[in-house]
């Protein structure tokens, strides 16, 4: 569907200026806001959580070929209002750009796995036969962040889905309008192909109580959270089986190995990415000395500009405050801008073409130390890669998130992977590719670290059920 820049813009106003007032509807038909219906939306939780444990009845006596026929629409949805998305995210958060945000949507309908992803195992021998096949949990509840909000919402119900289950989102107040509109993508794919509506639900008003009361309802059999380590703790002591998908802080090591235009120009693409906010992103630099001067060029010849560290300074007062007990934290009001936006603060206009703030820095600086999820990278200047490696593993603050390295040193690159031991480690390349952009494998923007899933997928969402048959079906 070719949809013009004006349509897509008149659709998102449209949106906006209706998300106010919502109605109730019959439970089956989700909720009115403003004379536009939101199909597996509801004004109240348990409401919600009826509809999905209702549906999921229906779900799980689907056949994968039924359960497929779904997710190919809710694809071929994706990528047609994927602009629609990408825009009213932007507009709703203020975070991100348009141009990436299409990108990631895109990705997540071309390379979320669905049912080819469940794979069952047989054990045979003199006494039988022994299955083991992946079944689903039932309902899942499943908290949204703001940084992804329908892509996530959307690569959380292709998996959950095609696991079996039904999946109740409790989205990030902060983007609320877009996670509902990826609610209703999945119903209304859902009414598309004959299957259930309530697949995916939510509510209209999500808040700590209707997210209190998803964790603790009967019905809910697992918990799926992506966003930060408060957030991830709670679930995690729910009781309940959860997985998290938490913070990082993302070192990128270069050494003098490296194809030094290549890294220039990787690290750059690959923090700008959505301005910074996937949590995979590059967030801090170790070079080493000898190549330091020319990887900051190349940067600089790749859309960054180059501070100094007084300016660096006088940035910092803008994009962090005060926390508790005096330590300094991101302030959010600039999470995912344009770094010509960020730029302006400290009176330095550039133009459209700047896409990065680099600065060099040492190894406590505030910018090497906190997850801005801003495109700020602060750049290290290293002795030798052991160093750069110690100093990378400190910042990385022990999360097992995702690593970077530019280098063509076999061992330099086994030394820092089993050092940092994290989920994602992305070799000679901008670190999107770590979920399947211009890499190889599946994509995701649910990655449990803290629970050890990994990018999760179909099969992380499904329990290994047994089942035993005694001296038979084994015909060798």
């Amino acid at each position: 569907m070719n949809i013009q820049e004006k349509e897509i813009a008149e659709i998102v106003r449209k949106v906006l200026e209706g998300m106010g007032g919502a109605s109730a509807a019959p439970a089956d038909q989700g909720v009115v806001i403003d004379g536009k219906t939101y199909l597996g939306v509801f004004n109240d939780m348990n409401d919600a959580i009826e509809a999905a444990y209702q549906a999921q009845k229906v779900l799980r006596d689907m056949s994968y070929e039924q359960r497929e026929k779904m997710i190919s629409c809710i694809r071929r949805l994706i990528m047609e209002e994927a602009p629609i998305m990408a825009k009213l995210g932007v507009e709703e958060t203020g975070m991100g750009r348009v141009e990436h945000k299409i990108l990631k949507h895109r990705y997540v309908a071309m390379k979320t796995p669905g049912t080819e992803d469940l794979h069952t195992e047989a054990i045979s021998g003199d006494k039988g036969l022994t299955l083991h096949e992946m079944a689903p949990y039932g309902v899942i509840g499943a908290i949204t962040p703001s940084t992804n909000p329908s892509e996530t919402v959307l690569c959380n119900s292709i998996g959950m889905i095609a696991a079996g289950n039904t999946v109740v989102f409790n989205p990030h107040p902060g983007a609320v309008k877009t996670s509902l509109y990826a609610v209703d993508l999945v119903n209304r794919a859902a009414k598309e192909s004959g299957a259930p509506l309530n697949l995916a639900v939510s509510v209209a008003k999500p808040t700590l109580a209707t997210s209190d009361i998803m964790v603790k309802h009967p019905y809910i059999k697992m918990l799926c959270c992506t966003g930060g380590p408060g957030v991830v703790k709670m679930l995690l002591s729910s009781g309940k089986k959860a997985i998290g998908a938490g913070a990082g802080n993302p070192p990128v090591i270069v050494d003098d190995t490296a194809d030094i235009p290549k890294a220039g120009k990787d690290i750059i693409d690959g923090c700008t990415f959505d301005n910074n906010l996937p949590c995979i992103a590059e967030k801090e630099v170790f070079a080493l000395q000898s190549i330091a001067d020319e990887l900051i060029y190349y940067m600089q010849q790749n859309g960054a500009y180059l501070i100094n560290r007084d300016q660096m300074l006088q940035l910092e007062k803008v994009v962090l405050k005060d926390g508790k007990n005096g330590e300094k934290v991101i302030n959010k009001a600039w999470v995912g801008k344009d770094a010509k936006l960020i730029l302006k603060q400290i009176g330095i206009d550039v133009g459209d073409e700047i896409r990065c703030v680099i600065c060099e820095a040492q190894e406590q600086d505030h910018f090497v130390q906190i997850e801005l999820m801003m495109p700020i990278l602060a750049i290290v200047r290293v002795p030798d890669v052991d160093t750069a490696i110690d100093m990378a593993v400190r910042a990385e603050h022990g999360n097992r998130h995702t690593a970077h390295m530019h280098s063509k040193n076999i061992e330099n690159l086994t030394k820092f992977a089993k050092a940092v031991e994290t989920t994602i480690f992305v070799k000679n390349a901008p670190s999107y590719a770590g979920i399947g952009v211009g890499g190889e494998g599946h994509c995701t923007f649910t990655i449990a670290g803290p629970t050890g899933e990994g990018l999760t997928s179909a099969r992380s969402f499904t329990r290994r059920r047994r089942c035993v048959m005694v001296d038979s079906l084994h015909i060798v």
